[in-house]
């Protein structure tokens, strides 16, 4: 593992751990932005699957711990397999296609639709622990329809990052050093 990608992996983590305080000062959608999801992202392109499977499962947990955002049980703890899901699918879908521009956004929709699910899932464990119930209704208004600013927000972010970063070289060393 290069400094190059832990040093990466340490700005993305902090990233998703600040995030948050800029887009919650959008009254109507902040929390809709999904903003810890972005640098998971990220990180799945950038640093391969296993840093940004890491990232995306302490993230949540951690920025909980601290700041007491999101709540820990059942919505950090949900989360974080989520966000675990995000990096995890990201990083080892792009891994397996071609470096095209379009495989971006192939491993993209594919971890949105797994990690949703997975949240999904936990949720609905979590949920049935404590003798709530978690419909498929209210899987659909989490997952899609509340975070649909989000999902936007992610598909004009994330490819344009990662081509810019790959065009400028930045990526080169640390994708090939991630991804074999």
């Amino acid at each position: 593992m290069s400094v190059k990608k832990l040093v990466l992996a340490g700005f993305l983590l902090a990233l998703g751990f600040v995030l948050p305080f800029a887009t919650m000062q959008i009254p109507a959608i902040g929390s809709m932005l999904l903003p810890m999801h972005l640098p998971v992202l990220l990180a799945g392109y950038v640093c391969g699957w296993p840093l940004a499977m890491l990232i995306g499962f302490v993230l949540p947990i951690l920025r909980s711990a601290v700041f007491s955002m999101p709540p820990m049980f059942p919505t950090a703890i949900a989360m974080s397999f989520e966000l675990a899901a995000y990096g995890f699918l990201t990083g080892f879908i792009y891994s397996k296609l071609p470096k095209k521009t379009s495989s971006i956004y192939i491993s993209l929709v594919v971890s949105l639709l797994g990690g949703r699910v997975v949240w999904g899932i936990v949720t609905y464990l979590l949920m049935g622990y404590i003798g709530s119930a978690f419909t498929l209704e209210l899987f659909i208004t989490g997952a899609f329809a509340n975070a649909m600013p989000g999902i936007i927000l992610q598909f004009l972010v994330i490819p344009n990052v990662v081509v810019a970063l790959e065009r400028s070289g930045l990526l080169e060393n640390v994708r090939k050093r991630a991804f074999s």
